[in-house]
């Protein structure tokens, strides 16, 4: 039998997803799963993008432009400017979701070998783009106890090798909520152009700002035009997951043209995904602050209600619909599949991420979760609640079999 190449065994499974039999066996028993393990949000599309889907007057489905409808790329365009974010339609390459943007840049802007510096935890299938693009993740640690700020210059020069060619940020952060204002940025700055390196900013997130704070587009910064590459999507603005549209963007001419020949290859980006993300750009101000408003209410509910939780930890987010929960037990692995496969509270269970897959390594994460918070209000409060009796149950569970063994 012919053996599995070296990369497909190191391709890590989700952490997200990984649990999903556990859950179906447990709906098949007629527990109702409350998913904050994904973040698949429950608030509705536009509806001016859900209608020029509809009404399409297509008649063949054609190839786009490998770079992406100009339409819509001029239209990305715009909504970037009205961000403060400098670039035109030549400066974009639509892909499918930001994760084929990110492996696009990952593969134009390193070697095999190479490394690339990322604080952690961060988005887990930042590994596994890695592994496909054959590269070395290094990474930087933060701290919960910190609320996951951004570590001082210093902690990045140390890990500054021959074989650094970039840094990764996502910002807001997935999974922390963290937010970096513009100190951090400029940091961050001042070391990429000290050490010529590339800054990969995944913005996803960008319209998920609270309490009064401005999201700041790497691309904003001074003096790192050619070095920025900013990864987007449509997926969580507008609540599009299956669009799956994002875009590569970059004022590093030379470093479009090398993605542009990865696009080629693999055709064009979704027709009927750029017909609803260029039709969504038309949503008014009013979507993001109604969905804005909500996501406050939510991670307000959840952050506070996990922190009123003993021995739970849980930072308060900023951005985006994440946070990163540390709680009193031994392994949150095997604390997510016990919740799925021998616990319920009034009919109910929680599935989360065991967040340790959101780690290079995963012993900083053993005793944390990665929380999503994009269930209905209710939904949250009786995940706090089956949360708070979970724990309970689970020490006791966990001391008999302690005890049993020691006998």
């Amino acid at each position: 039998m012919p053996s599995i190449s070296q990369k497909g065994q190191m391709m890590p499974a989700s952490p997200i997803r990984k649990l999903v039999p556990y859950a179906e066996a447990a709906r098949k028993r007629g527990v109702e799963v409350l998913h904050l393990n994904i973040g698949q949000p429950d608030i509705h599309s536009p509806e001016v993008a859900l209608e020029a889907v509809r009404n399409n007057d297509l008649r063949v489905v054609e190839y786009s432009h490998s770079a992406g409808n100009e339409s819509y790329r001029k239209g990305l365009a715009a909504y970037y400017q009205q961000h403060k974010i400098p670039v035109t339609h030549e400066d974009i390459i639509i892909t499918t979701g930001g994760s084929e943007a990110l492996l696009f840049g990952l593969m134009a802007c390193f070697n095999p070998g190479d490394e690339i510096i990322i604080p952690e935890p961060f988005y887990t299938n930042y590994n596994a783009f890695a592994i496909q693009a054959g590269i070395t993740v290094v990474p930087l640690s933060t701290s919960i106890a910190q609320g996951f700020a951004l570590p001082p210059a210093e902690a990045f020069e140390k890990l500054i090798t021959p074989r650094t060619k970039g840094i990764l940020i996502c910002n807001p952060g997935n999974p922390t909520g963290v937010l970096y204002g513009r100190e951090e940025l400029e940091t961050l700055r001042d070391i990429v152009k000290k050490h010529d390196l590339f800054l990969f900013a995944d913005e996803v997130y960008r319209e998920f700002c609270y309490d009064g704070a401005r999201h700041i587009s790497a691309m904003e910064l001074d003096g790192i035009e050619q070095n920025v590459v900013l990864v987007d999507s449509v997926s969580k603005r507008y609540s599009m997951c299956g669009a799956r549209i994002g875009a590569f963007v970059t004022r590093n001419k030379e470093l479009l043209a090398t993605a542009l020949k990865f696009a080629q290859a693999r055709l064009s980006p979704p027709t009927f995904g750029q017909i609803a993300s260029e039709a969504a750009l038309q949503a008014p101000r009013s979507y993001f602050e109604e969905v804005n408003s909500e996501y406050r209410e939510r991670r307000n509910i959840l952050v506070e209600g996990l922190n009123s939780i003993p021995g739970v930890l849980c930072p308060m987010p900023k951005g985006a619909f994440y946070c990163v929960a540390e709680l009193p037990i031994d392994d949150a692995e095997k604390f997510c599949v016990w919740l799925l496969e021998e616990f319920q509270h009034k009919g109910h269970t929680v599935m989360m991420a065991p967040a340790a897959g959101f780690y290079a390594h995963p012993a900083p994460g053993k005793k944390q979760v990665r929380l999503a918070y994009v269930l209905e209000q209710d939904k949250l409060r009786m995940a706090v609640e089956c949360l708070r009796e979970a724990l309970v149950h689970y020490a006791r569970t966990t001391a008999k079999a302690q005890g049993a063994e020691a006998n």
